[in-house]
């Protein structure tokens, strides 16, 4: 059986723990600095995956923007780009969002298995649409893309991702970028949900790294014994 994808789940909040704001407009939580860190850190992955959700809301394009960085990743023998992956329950994806663009990447989209047929007729040609079950487990999802080749997986978001990939443990490193103010909206998406995570007061993750970038502060936080292995 294909070795799980070591598995780098990054993200950006305000100090009260948010990822968005209550409105339709989206919430910057970043700055330049850290918007190069992580065109670096897609650049070293094979796939970069999100949920549908923020496929919806922030039509992201998931793609490495630097030049350089592109090049170097066909001087390795890789893609110019990652492969893009969504996670959909429910198969509310639109073929006129950023995540479909031409744009060179191979995208795969992991489909609830009562909505599959229905989206491969909607998007197959413009993405592979694999049956994920009946829901949709991470742990078969990442199986299933270290058994397509996978080696460094990236997550992105959002809050329903974070908190199925932290609470099945299936994280090896986690980035946590820190804005400099609150959101304090109640309505607005938060970093994690609900959930039973393995760590906890009597297991404490292990802080590797803190580095300013800017007005904002990355965390960077040890979740496997694999880390030090990356």
């Amino acid at each position: 059986m294909a070795e799980r994808p070591y598995t780098l789940l990054s993200c950006s909040m305000s100090i009260d723990g948010y990822i968005d704001g209550a409105s339709e407009s989206r919430l910057l939580l970043s700055n330049d600095l850290d918007f190069d860190r992580v065109d670096q850190v897609r650049a070293e992955v094979d796939a970069i995956l999100v949920g549908a959700t923020t496929v919806r809301n922030d039509n992201p394009r998931l793609l490495v923007r630097d030049a350089a960085r592109r090049r170097a990743r066909l001087d390795r023998g890789l893609p110019e780009q990652p492969v893009k992956v969504t996670v959909t329950q429910r198969g509310l994806l639109e073929s006129s969002r950023r995540f479909f663009a031409d744009d060179g990447s191979r995208k795969l989209v992991y489909a609830n298995t009562r909505v599959a047929p229905a989206l491969e007729r909607r998007i197959g040609g413009l993405s592979e649409v694999v049956d994920g079950g009946d829901p949709v487990p991470m742990t078969g999802l990442v199986r299933d893309l270290g058994r397509r080749g996978v080696r460094r997986l990236m997550v992105e978001g959002g809050g329903a991702m974070h908190t199925q990939f932290l609470a099945e443990d299936l994280v090896d490193e986690l980035h946590l970028v820190v804005a400099p103010f609150f959101v304090g909206e109640p309505a607005a998406r938060r970093f994690v949900g609900e959930g039973d995570f393995p760590w906890h007061p009597g297991r404490r993750a292990r802080l590797a790294e803190v580095r300013q970038l800017g007005d904002v502060v990355l965390l960077r936080y040890a979740l496997s014994e694999r880390f030090e292995q990356a």
